[in-house]
């Protein structure tokens, strides 16, 4: 049976080919997945010129004769449609960051975690097959609404399509993109530790310039996370990276924050972001403190505050972008912090994914048939063990 799509990975650990036919074999048996390896960027390039199937490259950066950075600068050479993935140690953010100028789609670090492996291969292939779309019908994307139907897809194959659900934490998030595309994203990031990461971003301007710039931020921030445990830290690294050739001007505020599922305590930056909101037991809710900072990609030199609180069991914090508050209905009247605060004053959130889903109930309601020229975007971590 032919396989759905080919991978190369390239990697000098001998006992990783029989690791990766071991933990990938349910996608191997049904044909979704055939596995090619090498063992060096050299043997990689040999197979690639005697395969002409294959869709995505997996490699290690750290390899004898040919590392996986060089190995990046000669793929366009055989094959311009190919995606690549690196594999890099834990918080190698300069070997990181050169791989994506070179080229590379994402990156997993070491140990591989197989189950971010395959979100990341799925998304891989997802924008894969958007590309191989848009170049088999390039001729006719002259439309404005063919643009933005590409930047639409670009934008939902980022986001997480799974979501951590423990004895003592629960997290879920959706978007719902306008009929104008922005640039709002979420992510979740597992860290060292048994500790999450979780992020909001709304990027300035729509359209495909928007949904590039969100995906270059989205890399950016799971980049600095990995490198950092500090919030604040993590968010001032993002700047640096994000305004450094930021030649377009374009800029992105993003809310990030890492909890602690043994204590409940959430430590947090803000870059420009909306405040989110702490929805207690009974229903009523908090707004997060700010602290103080602008939006990324503006300016360098920032330093980014790092504020905390505690979840109390039963309580979720809500993340959400400006697409939720400033919704407007047929009246021009905005949804506003008032209505989102309303929410859940008579049923308080029973579980994440109850939550998120309450919210874009209110704001359909509220907008009617109204069209929204934002994407309406949510992320909520609720603690749910003591």
């Amino acid at each position: 049976m032919q396989a759905q799509y080919k991978i190369l990975m390239v990697d000098d650990e001998t006992d990783l080919e029989q690791l990766v036919r071991q933990r990938m074999r349910r996608e191997i048996r049904s044909g979704k997945y055939a596995f090619v390896f090498a063992h060096d960027g050299l043997d990689a390039l040999e197979v690639l010129g005697q395969n002409d199937d294959i869709d995505l490259v997996l490699s290690d950066i750290n390899m004898p004769r040919m590392d996986g950075l060089t190995l990046l600068e000669k793929i366009p050479d055989v094959d311009t449609d190919l995606r690549s993935v690196v594999i890099s140690a834990y918080g190698d953010i300069k070997n990181i960051r050169a791989a994506m100028n070179r080229g590379a789609f994402d990156f997993v670090t070491k140990p591989i975690d197989f189950d971010d492996l395959r979100m990341t291969v799925e998304r891989g292939l997802q924008q894969l097959e958007m590309w191989r779309d848009a170049t088999a019908s390039r001729d006719q994307l002259q439309a404005l609404q063919s643009e933005l139907d590409v930047a639409n897809r670009m934008q939902q194959s980022i986001l997480p399509k799974s979501f951590p659900q423990t004895d003592q934490y629960e997290i879920y998030g959706s978007m719902v993109p306008a009929r104008n595309v922005g640039g709002d994203f979420f992510d979740v990031i597992r860290l060292e530790h048994g500790k999450v990461g979780i992020g909001i971003a709304d990027v300035s301007d729509k359209g495909i310039p928007a949904a590039l710039f969100m995906m270059s931020s989205r890399t950016v921030l799971k980049g600095s996370a990995l490198s950092y445990e500090d919030p604040g830290k993590v968010v001032t690294l993002a700047n640096e990276q994000l305004q450094d050739g930021n030649e377009a001007q374009m800029f992105v505020t993003l809310f990030y924050a890492v909890y602690d599922p043994a204590t409940g305590l959430v430590r947090y930056a803000n870059g420009g972001h909306n405040p989110p909101l702490i929805v207690h037991q009974d229903g009523s809710s908090t707004t997060l403190p700010l602290t103080g900072g602008v939006a990324l990609g503006v300016m360098p030199g920032l330093e980014f505050e790092v504020d905390e609180a505690v979840l109390q069991p039963g309580e979720a914090l809500v993340l959400y972008t400006d697409g939720v508050s400033e919704a407007e209905n047929l009246d021009n009247e905005e949804f506003g912090m008032d209505r989102l605060k309303t929410v859940f004053a008579d049923s308080p959130p029973a579980s994440a994914r109850a939550t998120n889903d309450a919210i874009f109930a209110a704001v359909s309601e509220f907008a009617g048939d109204r069209s929204q020229s934002d994407d309406i975007t949510c992320l909520v971590l609720r603690r749910t063990g003591p």
